[in-house]
């Protein structure tokens, strides 16, 4: 017996994906000129950047469709960053 895979288009969620994208991106481009400070602007350009990363990852890198194990493995580097950023701030900081 074959089973028969059926293959549904993923173009409507590319399609909010890539819009998501472009509006984190104009939000990105926005904050430069902030009357805030230095801390939050890198806060805010970071959190973006991240959720972009992210949103690549889970969707056009079809980690949503991958094991458990697998996306556990992905969000090793995420550690990384946290423990990198950690570091950065506390040396921001003194």
């Amino acid at each position: 017996m074959s089973e028969t895979q059926h293959h549904h288009s993923h173009k409507k969620l590319y399609i909010i994906i890539f819009f998501a994208l472009t509006l984190l991106t104009g939000v990105e481009l926005l904050i430069p000129g902030l009357d805030t400070s230095y801390a939050l602007k890198a806060t805010g350009l970071i959190s973006l950047a991240l959720g972009k990363a992210f949103l690549v990852a889970y969707f056009y890198m079809h980690l949503n469709e991958e094991t458990t194990a697998l996306r556990y493995l992905a969000a090793v580097p995420m550690a990384a960053f946290l423990y990198a950023a950690v570091l950065i701030a506390e040396s921001m900081f003194r």
